[in-house]
């Protein structure tokens, strides 16, 4: 098991892999419109199983995240429910890459129900877990202001796909999810760039050292 000093460094690599590997599924399909069709139809579309890769790839990768957000809080944060949210998202996610949804023009069936609702409860718990770490963080502290701010991007895109799906007759709903996925992309970057180094003081100072009589003999040539 590599050292909290190396998890940050695997999950970007793994949101890497995964992005180069959605981009690749995205240019195999050319005949869909990703306005209106979502990465899941692209997916299912896919011969190549290229973005299901993907979703599995990062699922793995904020899997990796999970034992690591105590760090992020630092000494006596709480964050069994950030932790339980965020392996939500990644269980959620690994369901979707394993069981396609229906091809676009096709009844749903059990498996499109199953990708679905774990892709709902993986986009809903994603966002969560950002304001949850924000609240355990210092005030002021930018890493902070950065999760609210994605995690309210998050869910207002998440609204928006709610009424595109059903109001809106399913007005760029393509582009509102693939909107969604590089917010919530970036709140995982954002999680993996923040881990703190094992022994490093998450004020940034260095501990003051403290005077002793020899100390000072040994500087000053008497105590004082």
């Amino acid at each position: 098991m590599p050292g909290i000093r190396n998890i940050g460094a695997l999950a970007l690599g793994g949101i890497a892999l995964a992005a180069l590997l959605a981009v690749v599924g995205h240019l195999a399909v050319r005949d869909l419109d990703p306005m209106r069709l979502t990465v899941s139809d692209y997916a299912v579309s896919d011969s190549g199983g290229a973005i299901h890769l993907a979703m599995v790839t990062l699922a793995v990768a904020s899997a990796l995240l999970v034992p690591a957000l105590r760090r992020l809080a630092g000494p006596g944060g709480r964050l069994g429910t950030a932790q339980l949210l965020l392996a939500v998202w990644a269980g959620g996610l690994l369901i979707a890459g394993l069981v396609p949804t229906n091809p676009p023009g096709t009844e749903m069936g059990t498996a499109a129900h199953v990708h679905r609702y774990a892709s709902v409860l993986a986009f809903l718990a994603l966002p969560l877990v950002g304001w949850l770490l924000a609240a355990h963080l210092p005030a002021g502290s930018r890493t902070g202001r950065w999760l609210r701010m994605l995690a309210v991007a998050s869910l207002l895109l998440a609204a928006a796909q709610v009424w595109s799906a059903y109001p809106g007759d399913r007005a760029l709903y393509g582009l509102i999810e693939r909107a969604l996925i590089l917010t919530e992309v970036g709140l995982l970057v954002l999680l993996a760039t923040a881990l703190p180094t094992p022994g490093r003081r998450r004020t940034g100072r260095p501990p003051a050292m403290q005077v002793t009589p020899a100390r000072a003999a040994s500087v000053g040539g008497r105590p004082r």
